[in-house]
C-alpha cells in the first residue's frame, strides 16, 4: 500500500483504519446512489455538465479506439466516450459500488449504448485489465474517495496503451482566497442541508465536502501522477480551481 504510513487513514475529517475507508465509502455510495444525479445538478447548478464535456473534449479519442472510465458512478462520462468512439470502438464502465454501476447501467440502456458498454465491478487500486488495455482512461469525482490514491494511480497507468491518456476530473483547491472562504461556507453548511432535505442523508453529502478538503491539491496530484510514470503532465483550472482536469500520458 503506496500511501500506508499508520494504521488509520482520513474519512473525511475523521480518521478511520486503513482496511475500513472503502467500506465506509461504499456506504455513503450505497446511500445516496438513487438521488445522485438530481443532487449532482443542484448541488453545481447543472455546471457538473460542462466539467465533464470539457473533459471529454480532451480525450482525442477516435472511432474504434478503447476507453476505461473508472469509478463510472451513473454513466456521463461513459455515455460520451461511447459516443466518440462509436460501434467499432470498446468502452468499461468502472465502479466499486454495485447500486451506483446497475444505475449507470440502466441509464445506458435507456440511451441505447448498452451494446457498447461493458460493466465491471472493480476497485480502481487493483484493475482487473491486462496491461495496455485502453487508449484513455476517465475518472470524474472519484479519486478523492480511494484510499491509496498512489495505487490506484499507477494501476490506471498499468492498463494504458503506449501513448494512451489519463484523466482526472476532480474538485480541486480554489485559486483566491475570498473565493475559498465562499466555497467553505456553500460546503459545510448548504451541501448538508440539501443532502438532508434531497437525499435524506444530511451525514453522507457533509462527508463529501469534506473529503475535497482532503484530497490532495493540483500541485500535489500533479506530482503524485508524475511519480506514477505519467509523462506531459498538466492541469486545467474550472470555476477558479474550485474544480480541475489533471491529464498525463503513459508512453
Amino acid at each position: 500500500m503506496s500511501e500506508h504510513r499508520s494504521a488509520s487513514t482520513d474519512f473525511g475529517f475523521q480518521q478511520v483504519p486503513w482496511e475500513e475507508k472503502a467500506k465506509r465509502v461504499r456506504g455513503v455510495f450505497d446511500s445516496v446512489a438513487e438521488r445522485y444525479d438530481l443532487m449532482n445538478d443542484l448541488m453545481s447548478g447543472g455546471a457538473h455538465r460542462l466539467w465533464k464535456r470539457f473533459a471529454l473534449a480532451l480525450t482525442g479519442l477516435r472511432r474504434g479506439a478503447r476507453a476505461l472510465d473508472i469509478a463510472g458512478g451513473t454513466g456521463d462520462l461513459a455515455i460520451g466516450l461511447a459516443q466518440q468512439v462509436g460501434r467499432q470502438g470498446y468502452v468499461v464502465l468502472a465502479d466499486i459500488n454495485s447500486r451506483m454501476l446497475q444505475i449507470g447501467r440502466d441509464r445506458l440502456l435507456d440511451r441505447g449504448l448498452s451494446g457498447m458498454v461493458d460493466y465491471v465491478q472493480a476497485d480502481a487500486q487493483h484493475l482487473p485489465f491486462a496491461d495496455g488495455s485502453f487508449d484513455c482512461v476517465t475518472i470524474g469525482f472519484g479519486l478523492r474517495n480511494v484510499t491509496d490514491k498512489a495505487a490506484a494511480l499507477a494501476s490506471m497507468h498499468r492498463v494504458l496503451k503506449p501513448g494512451g491518456q489519463l484523466l482526472v476530473l476532480e474538485f480541486s483547491q480554489p485559486v483566491a482566497p475570498v473565493l475559498a472562504r465562499i466555497y467553505d461556507a456553500y460546503s459545510f453548511g448548504v451541501l448538508p442541508w440539501l443532502g438532508g432535505a434531497i437525499a435524506k442523508d444530511a451525514d453522507s453529502y457533509r462527508y463529501l465536502a469534506e473529503s475535497i478538503r482532503r484530497h490532495p491539491d493540483q500541485e500535489t496530484l500533479l506530482a503524485m501522477m508524475k511519480t506514477a510514470g505519467f509523462e506531459d503532465c498538466r492541469y486545467h483550472n474550472l470555476m477558479a480551481g474550485i474544480v480541475a482536469v489533471h491529464r498525463g500520458y503513459r508512453y
